[in-house]
């Protein structure tokens, strides 16, 4: 079974950078697309990067574009969203989710999600 466990969210200052992290076990994840959403307060849970088990491709929303950057340790089976210049907009829940159905940028691609990690960012 799939477990994913995300770390590393806290309480920043905007224009700060943080490092989230997921851990994923239960499977071998070679064929997996991995990604990153999150769900801001009163809104829907929304895409904000995706890549593969290789790295070969990523993508990003819009809004985070060229300030976040998803990678993948396939040696600790560990996702990883680099977060710099953090806005207050960016507080959200944010979340890790895997499948074997190509790159998950969108909710209903995702099989396997992990419970969310925290980012409050202040002004």
């Amino acid at each position: 079974q799939v477990q994913l466990v995300e770390s590393g969210g806290g309480l920043v200052q905007a224009g700060d950078s943080l490092i989230l992290s997921c851990a994923a076990s239960g499977d071998a994840f070679g064929n997996y697309g991995m990604g990153w959403f999150r769900r801001a307060p009163g809104k829907l849970r929304e895409f904000v990067a995706a890549t593969t088990w290789s790295g070969a491709l990523s993508y990003y929303a819009d809004s985070v574009k060229d300030r976040f950057t998803i990678s993948f340790d396939n040696g600790k089976n560990t996702i990883y969203l680099q977060m710099n210049n953090l806005k207050v907009d960016d507080t959200a829940v944010y979340f890790c989710g895997m499948t074997r159905n190509g790159i998950p940028r969108s909710t209903n691609l995702v099989e396997h999600w992990g419970k969310g990690t925290l980012v409050t960012v202040s002004t």
